[in-house]
């Protein structure tokens, strides 16, 4: 699906999957982890049972990794201000011009 926002065409990718399933992915790595030689022999299984990809399984594994502290990253909700707080400051900015160019139609 294609928008216009702020003059540029951005891409919208939905969610394909809620957070319930990524948890239980999350999970049934965690879980399963000691019966595979290898990390990544985990989670491509795993992720040929669910059906999702092997890229898509791995980054929710590490970004859980990176919430509980087992990694270092930027925690999910870090990362959820940081991108408010820009969109805030973002919207502020555009304020203060449209502002300025106000004031000097006024004057």
């Amino acid at each position: 699906m294609h928008t216009f926002f702020r003059g540029k065409v951005v891409c919208i990718m939905p969610n394909k999957y809620d957070d319930e399933f990524k948890a239980r992915a999350v999970r049934l790595v965690a879980d399963h982890a000691e019966e595979y030689d290898t990390r990544t022999a985990c989670i491509t299984a795993v992720a040929k049972r669910l059906g999702v990809s092997y890229e898509s399984l791995r980054r929710w594994v590490n970004q859980v990794e990176v919430d509980t502290g087992q990694r270092d990253g930027v925690p999910t909700d870090i990362a959820r201000e940081n991108k408010e707080l820009k969109r805030k400051n973002r919207e502020l900015e555009e304020t203060i011009v449209i502002l300025g160019r106000t004031e000097l139609l006024v004057a």
